[in-house]
């Protein structure tokens, strides 16, 4: 077969995928011939100063995955907005303190200060989010030519420092407090009713996350994260998979401690800061898994040259694509410039197409 006839068949192929089965190529190392999947993660900060770049944004480079939202039956009961200056209290009946309009604030009075965690039950248990619209959800999967994405993330570290306090929460790990422990299996068994029930409608992927980086290291001894949340994710891990879903997992900071655990798990893709840790450490990772982009946020996309950004890009294509193994996503977000997150998609693009 000539050169000519081969890439015409290629560029058929290419043009017959469609969102979905570009993205489970890419998951599975399979996608020879499709450009690299795409997504744009916004803040509503991007909105409120860039609203037209970012519409021009979102027409050139639409995406290729898709979250599924208006799913509940029962709304979840809340306080305030969480992107609006002012109090926001969330459905587990933690206090968030906003200042700035478009992010999200901070908790500044814990719910949970007993030493022993008597007072847990004060907190909310969300069990709207059981409420799904099963029908409705799998009537916009089939209408979808998009990777669908369940409507639910959990996140039992975070949650638990919304709740507690980050610093009483890293005291309570290293003293091993049985209160705790009490009630991360109660929101734990929450955690798994909620993904089993997403995994019970036509989504193509369940999704958790936690941030676990600082800037150099993970915020809590990873023997501890071992012992305590490793058995967490792998239950979630094993929920989508017995239900043939893809597991997709976003953590801040610098993770590397942890992925090699997750890859051991069979998380399908991570979202983290790969630039935090630094691409060249993530070589031995090609082909185990599959990195759902992140893009410097306190430089790439804020102050960085046009090219500079362009050739960051290449550098990860150079050491994680391998037939897949990528998603093409940045989050648009407080400071990020609109012509550095479309040379993100720009040098993709160039790429592979």
């Amino acid at each position: 077969m000539g050169g000519v006839e081969s890439r015409q068949i290629l560029q058929k192929e290419h043009e017959c995928l469609n969102s979905r089965d570009l993205v489970l190529r890419t998951l599975s190392f399979r996608n020879t011939s499709g450009r690299v999947p795409r997504q744009l993660w916004t803040l509503p900060w991007a909105q409120e100063h860039h609203a037209q770049a970012l519409a021009e944004l979102e027409r050139d480079f639409p995406a290729d995955l898709a979250g599924v939202n208006g799913y509940l039956k029962e709304k979840p009961v809340t306080t305030g907005s969480v992107y609006e200056p002012g109090l926001y209290i969330d459905e587990w009946g933690a206090q968030f303190h906003n200042l700035q309009r478009g992010v999200i604030g901070e908790v500044k009075e814990p719910l949970i200060i007993g030493e022993e965690w008597e007072d847990a039950d004060k907190v909310h248990i969300p069990v709207a989010w059981l409420s799904l619209d099963k029908d409705r959800i799998n009537r916009d999967c089939a209408a979808s030519s998009r990777f669908c994405m369940a409507g639910a993330c959990p996140r039992p570290f975070e949650q638990l420092q919304f709740l507690r306090g980050t610093e009483a929460l890293f005291i309570d790990l290293a003293l091993d407090n049985p209160g705790l422990h009490r009630f991360l299996e109660r929101m734990h068994f929450f955690y798994c009713q909620v993904l089993e029930a997403w995994a019970n409608t036509d989504v193509d992927a369940l999704s958790i996350m936690d941030d676990w980086g600082s800037q150099r290291s993970l915020l809590i001894d990873p023997s501890i994260w071992r012992r305590v949340f490793k058995p967490l994710y792998k239950d979630y891990i094993n929920i989508a998979h017995a239900h043939g879903k893809k597991m997709f997992m976003h953590s801040d900071g610098y993770t590397l401690q942890i992925i090699p655990d997750l890859i051991d798990l069979g998380l399908d893709a991570f979202n983290t800061q790969i630039f935090c840790i630094g691409i060249d450490k993530l070589t031995s990772f090609r082909g185990k898994i599959t990195f759902w982009g992140e893009v410097d946020r306190q430089h790439l996309l804020v102050d960085a040259p046009v090219e500079a950004v362009k050739q960051a890009i290449q550098q990860v294509d150079r050491t994680l694509w391998q037939n897949g193994g990528c998603i093409a996503q940045c989050e648009f977000g407080a400071g990020g410039r609109p012509e550095n997150v479309r040379a993100v998609f720009e040098a993709w693009q160039a790429l592979h197409g």
